[in-house]
């Protein structure tokens, strides 16, 4: 999306605020929630970014200017001794280094602080107030000033002290929160009773503090951290840390998760770990707290209006965030298949920056009501694919557009068809969702065949990219696949980009996969339905390229993990003159070697293994095929049925996940031992 006039950004700030009070008050107030946490998150830093860019459209009730929601009626308003603040957030390693630049320019030269990084969980704030050590008043945070006196019903939550190890004047804070167990067990009651699921334990332990009857909140089992001394008749300790241990020696219940970081590359690395581990702990975490740790660096840091500067929430990077279709568009695939993508404003998202999103078929669109300029919710499956989740319907201002879906495509025409000649005929196909070109050679299918064929799945020719195909393709160096290995030096030097040494690499690297073994040419050809595994299974029930060919449809049916779709999928591509003829001519240029059983190939039978981070010597693929030739099975997400996790540098969640199930992890090294 281009530069915002004033006026546009005016509108846009005007629904942001709309939007997110209506949610805020939906969480705050009456503990419901209709959008995730990770998505008001977002909102709320586009509101923020918009208002930095336009000062003068901040106005004393944006949501960026107040903390929380007002109370309930239902209880006694209690005023807080002590202003409730709430935190900034950072999400990226960069903000929080610019965050510890700011904290150094701010304090000066000569000044040089630590920090103390604590875990960020889930739950709901308390503030406590004791008297001569015994607990007087529980409230919750309300709107930063004013809160609600839920005092019997936080009495009932055993972590927490009714008596202090000693008779002192204090105020704490703290987060009162489920256990997950607790939360599944509260769910399969509603479950039972046919109610609805709740749908974080956040809202449960919020909405258990509110009750009425204090019976109930003790069935609840809540529990409970303090992390916060506010105010003491006695002198604050001058650390962070040592506020911590003090806690604890007063008889509050610590988190043992916090750390002393004597650097800002300290506090990544604690948050990087964690981001790792945090799935292992009994309670849910959305990231980490940083505070400077020195107390008279935090007095002269201060307050914003709404923040303190001395610290940050460091969030986990969202799973959910919110962003704005700026078009839908539709791409071709290998086989003709159409998909409609949209075209997003960029945003992050666990962890990376994300564009695109698919949008998967005709009747997603339709169900999800998606149009452009629409506001949605974005989110990762599986945390790799983007999928939006919902649209934001209160958000629109009458400007979208329904997306309407065409008859004929440009990407389907037929090869050399002029663009003003128009696109080519589009069709749904038969008992499904899906549409695809009625013709099945046009030139954007043709491209993404190529682009197959050379990827590391299939022929694995490295310095043939997309770039180059599509150079090839254009200038009709390359028509089928055999055309590829018919390439001459001086068929390149002609093209642009081309010189003598990389037309002499490029030849090079195709000469060198002159040899490939079945499976990886059974991946290459783009037969529908005939992935890795398909082709592994395949490849090993017949041995050679010719009994594929000549092999009945029952007996291609009847393999393990191929089944009557795949089978006759098979079976259609190899009866087809002109696959026939493709296949000919590529045998005439490539040998395919056939399967053999090698010497050892059944030291891993009956082992189940996943592949995590990079390996010093091996790839990833690499490390699969001596898996799979060994008679092992490589999976692609961790299980109690795993046998072995193969991890290297920069392993991600699937690590902690093998640590949390007590999976056995292993190295390269001793993955080659195992091999003999």
């Amino acid at each position: 999306m281009g530069l915002m006039s004033k006026k546009e950004a005016a509108e846009r700030i005007n629904i942001l605020r709309r939007t997110i009070n209506r949610h805020r008050y939906l969480y705050h107030v009456l503990d419901r929630e209709e959008i995730s946490e990770a998505a008001l998150d977002s909102l709320k830093h586009e509101l923020a970014e918009l208002e930095a860019k336009n000062p003068d459209l901040v106005t004393p009730d944006s949501p960026t200017q107040r903390v929380g929601g007002e109370p309930l009626e239902k209880f006694t308003k209690v005023e807080h001794t002590v202003p409730q603040w709430s935190f900034n957030d950072v999400f990226t390693p960069e903000e929080m280094r610019d965050f510890d630049k700011r904290i150094k320019k701010a304090l000066g030269s000569g000044r040089v602080p630590t920090y103390v990084a604590e875990l960020k969980i889930d739950g709901f704030k308390i503030v406590l107030t004791y008297e001569n050590g015994f607990l007087t008043t529980a409230a919750t945070r309300g709107n930063g000033r004013v809160g609600e006196d839920v005092t019997a019903n936080v009495r009932t939550v055993e972590a927490i002290p009714l008596k202090l190890e000693k008779a002192v004047n204090v105020v704490v804070e703290g987060e009162i929160w489920l256990s997950k167990d607790n939360f599944d067990k509260i769910n399969k009651e509603q479950k039972d009773k046919g109610e609805p699921l709740y749908a974080n334990p956040r809202n449960v332990a919020a909405g258990s503090i509110r009750q009425l009857d204090p019976k109930v909140v003790a069935a609840r089992r809540l529990d409970n951290f303090i992390y916060d001394l506010a105010q003491a008749d006695f002198a604050l300790p001058a650390t962070q840390q040592a506020e911590l241990e003090l806690l604890a020696e007063l008889g509050f219940k610590v988190n043992k998760h916090h750390t002393f970081c004597p650097t800002i590359e300290d506090v990544i690395a604690f948050w990087q770990k964690w981001q790792t581990k945090k799935d292992k702990e009994p309670y849910w975490l959305d990231g980490v707290v940083v505070k400077v740790n020195e107390q008279e660096y935090q007095e002269r840091l201060g307050y914003t209006g709404k923040a303190p500067r001395f610290a940050m929430a460091f969030k986990f990077p969202a799973e959910q965030a919110t962003t704005v279709v700026e078009d839908i568009i539709l791409q071709v695939g290998r086989q003709g298949t159409i998909t409609p993508v949209a075209r997003l404003r960029p945003t992050l998202l666990a962890g990376s920056t994300v564009s695109r999103a698919t949008l998967h078929n005709e009747d997603e669109i339709k169900r999800l009501d998606v149009r452009i300029g629409d506001t949605v919710i974005l989110q990762k499956a599986g945390d790799v694919i983007p999928d939006i989740v919902k649209v934001l319907t209160e958000m629109r201002t009458g400007q979208e557009k329904v997306f309407k879906w065409p008859t004929e495509l440009e990407a389907c025409a037929p090869i050399g068809t002029s663009a003003k000649a128009g696109g080519g005929p589009i069709e749904r196909i038969p008992g499904q969702a899906a549409w695809r070109c009625v013709n099945k050679n046009s030139f954007a299918q043709l491209k993404r065949k190529f682009y197959h064929f050379v990827s590391k799945t299939a022929f694995d020719i490295e310095k043939l990219g997309p770039r180059v195909i599509d150079v090839l393709l254009e200038n009709k160096l390359v028509v089928r696949y055999d055309d590829i290995f018919k390439l001459k030096k001086g068929d390149l030097l002609v093209l642009p980009r081309f010189a003598e040494k990389s037309a002499d690499n490029l030849i090079k690297a195709i000469d060198e996969k002159r040899q490939v073994s079945l499976a990886r040419l059974l991946v290459a050809l783009s037969i529908p339905g005939v992935g890795e595994e398909t082709a592994e299974d395949v490849a090993k029930h017949f041995g050679v390229l010719t009994k594929i060919e000549k092999a009945g449809l029952a007996e291609l049916q009847a393999i393990t993990g191929v089944g009557e779709v795949v089978g006759q999928a098979i079976y259609d591509w190899f009866r087809e003159k002109e696959n026939q003829n493709l296949v000919k001519g590529l045998l005439a240029e490539v040998k395919v070697l056939p399967v053999k059983k090698e010497a050892g190939a059944q030291k891993l039978a009956g082992l189940k293994f996943v592949l995590t981070g990079t390996l010093p010597t091996l790839s990833r693929d690499e490390a699969k095929m001596l898996v799979k030739q060994n008679g092992g099975e490589v999976a692609g997400s961790v299980s109690a049925k795993t046998d072995y996790v193969l991890a290297g540098e920069e392993a991600g969640s699937k690590l902690g996940k093998a640590q949390e199930l007590g999976v056995k992890v292993i190295d390269e090294k001793e993955f080659r031992k195992m091999l003999g």
